[in-house]
């Protein structure tokens, strides 16, 4: 049996797709087997009226054991 975790954490891009990435890539610097990603909340960032980047909050699911 495996078991689960999931952390939340907050990254930024130049489009969501790209924060998405963000997430994933700077979490798994430090946590391995991360096997999925949900972004529960994301954000535009404006400066001057426009669109700068973008944020998203993301949930990282990640195996921490697997026991039979």
């Amino acid at each position: 049996m495996s078991l689960a975790k999931v952390i939340e954490v907050i990254a930024e891009g130049n489009t969501m797709e790209e924060a998405v990435k963000n997430a994933v890539k700077h979490a798994s610097a430090t946590v391995k087997n991360i096997k999925s990603v949900y972004c529960e909340n994301m954000q535009g960032i404006v400066e001057n009226n426009k669109v700068v980047k973008f944020r998203v909050n993301a949930k990282i699911t990640f195996v921490v054991g697997d026991k039979d």
